[in-house]
């Protein structure tokens, strides 16, 4: 399942170079994001809390907005 990406010399511009490059690190996140979700799945199988990542705080602001009575000023 390797691909093999030619050299920097194979490319017959400088675009698609740039391309390749991108292609390659959208490859790495999204092998990463799936490691991350079977992960995610392992632990919710066995149990276990979730790890935190991302923005902890997102929780609370979802509160916030939420339980916000619309007393805001000028409305």
């Amino acid at each position: 399942m390797t691909k093999k990406t030619p050299s920097d010399r194979e490319y017959r511009s400088e675009a698609e170079r740039q391309a390749a490059k991108r292609a390659e690190r959208s490859a790495a996140q999204l092998r990463a994001n799936l490691q991350r979700r079977k992960a995610q799945t392992r632990a919710r199988r066995e149990g276990s809390a979730d790890e935190a990542e991302g923005l902890p705080a997102a929780g609370s602001a979802a509160q916030d907005v939420a339980g916000d009575s619309g007393d805001k000023p000028g409305g």
